[in-house]
């Protein structure tokens, strides 16, 4: 789409009142408009609500997996690993498809892009969880959980690379907040699901709750869009690095930068997910399930509570942090304290209380690869193709999903989980030597280069 620098009577313009941000910090200038004042549209924050809004109701498609998958295997007798396949097609599904929904979002436009695709995903997220509360067999069960995802996933890249265009200037913390909504959303369902799993059985969870969240995605749909040229800010002061000219996928996929962050991402999101899938086994062979710990809930209800609200936190907290120490260095210190978390789960986190603690220290430094590592993307690549982009990436988090049931298979060789937590922590540490030692020196370099041309080209 053109750009257009002075369209007074356009609808664009009409629709928003601009007003001066004035929490602007004092910038690192990577930008040849330094010193111009930004004005921004009071309504990004409502957009960047809606977003978080939207995320919230697709959190438990997820994260209250773990809920359902005893009483399926009770119920029918699957085994856990095909069961948890399901999980591993729901996650492939809600990933690999990003990159069409993220281009068609971008193709229709600001206005109604995100509208559609969100629209679009509700409608999947309910029919999904429908058949999943009919399923009798494991294909209408992979059915159900194909959909979801392809539901899941139109409404995250959407919400996600809306806030990335919205908040250039704030890019960590926004993309935080918005993922927050899917980390910490299903803390809010925990409870209720499984009263209903409890007392009605699992497939009226599925059914209630599915239509329930699919309307509700729906309806907020309608609220959406994309900023129109006009409404960011004309100066980003930020203290990291952002790139001046923005790259399409096809750019982006010959760097090696993009490869390094794709394999980085794979290896802390297998491991986040082997934790997030298996919570609830864990702790039932931990003995842990049914102990009574706080209020008369149980060790699992706690851990699960607390773990949503950690995974939630990490987002914008993260998020927040590497738009003041830069991306690579708030990478280190978390992926080195989650694989601190994952080491002591495995070998002394059997007690009630520590089982609480250092799974939610697990939840804490995960979940803030959905704020990190987009941030670190739009950061390099530039935001004019950001959504498309973004979606290229989080591909990494379907790749990552078919190691999940690894977890199983060396729970079943080693007969305990140690071996698991000790597999999932040498993965983080791994990502700490590549974040210090690799990335950050490789995007200094493609960063020095990618503004050198930009230079040439507005000199050209």
């Amino acid at each position: 789409m053109p750009r257009k620098k002075h369209a007074h009577a356009s609808e664009e313009g009409r629709a928003n009142s601009f007003a001066t941000d004035n929490e602007a910090r004092k910038p690192v200038n990577t930008n040849p408009t330094a010193g111009r004042t930004a004005t921004v549209p009071t309504n990004r924050w409502q957009q960047l609500v809606v977003a978080v809004m939207c995320m919230v109701l697709i959190a438990n498609l997820q994260y209250g997996w773990t809920l359902f998958v005893s009483p399926m295997n009770k119920a029918h007798g699957w085994s856990l690993v095909d069961i948890q396949f399901a999980f591993s097609l729901f996650v492939a599904l809600e990933t690999w498809l990003t990159p069409l929904e993220g281009w068609i979002v971008d193709a229709l436009g600001p206005r109604r892009g995100p509208k559609l695709m969100v629209a679009f995903g509700g409608v999947m997220i309910a029919i999904a969880w429908v058949i999943n509360a009919q399923a009798e067999s494991l294909t209408a069960l992979y059915v159900g959980s194909s959909l979801a995802g392809i539901g899941a996933g139109a409404v995250y890249a959407t919400c996600v690379g809306n806030s990335v265009k919205w908040f250039p200037d704030r890019r960590g913390l926004a993309v935080g907040l918005t993922a927050a909504g899917f980390g910490a959303g299903a803390a809010l369902t925990v409870i209720p699901i499984s009263i209903v799993i409890a007392n009605v059985g699992y497939q009226a969870a599925f059914l209630w709750f599915g239509l329930a969240q699919g309307a509700l995605v729906f309806v907020a749909a309608w609220l959406m869009r994309a900023p129109f040229v006009s409404e960011t800010p004309s100066f980003v002061a930020v203290k990291v690095i952002q790139s001046k000219r923005s790259n399409t996928p096809g750019q982006m996929l010959t760097t090696p930068v993009f490869w390094l962050l794709y394999v980085m991402f794979i290896l802390v999101s297998a491991s986040g997910l082997m934790a997030t899938a298996q919570i609830a086994l864990v702790a039932k062979d931990y003995n842990l399930s049914s102990t009574p710990l706080l209020l008369g809930a149980t060790t699992l209800t706690v851990a699960l509570l607390v773990d949503n609200v950690m995974n939630g936190a990490a987002r914008p907290l993260f998020g927040w942090v590497s738009d003041m120490i830069g991306r690579e260095n708030t990478m280190a210190i978390a992926f080195m304290v989650g694989g601190i978390s994952y080491w002591l789960l495995g070998s002394v986190g059997t007690s009630p209380w520590a089982f609480v603690v250092f799974a939610g220290l697990i939840f804490l430094t995960w979940g803030e690869i959905f704020s990190l590592f987009p941030s670190t993307c739009t950061d390099t690549f530039g935001p004019k193709f950001a959504t498309a982009n973004l979606c290229f990436l989080y591909t990494a988090k379907g790749a990552s999903a078919f190691l999940v049931p690894l977890a199983n298979i060396i729970k079943a060789e080693t007969g305990g989980w140690h071996a698991v937590f000790v597999v999932t922590a040498v993965m983080n540490f791994v990502v700490v030597a590549l974040a210090l030692g690799v990335l950050k020196p490789l995007r200094a370099r493609y960063m020095t280069g990618a503004s050198q041309q930009a230079q040439l080209a507005g000199a050209g």
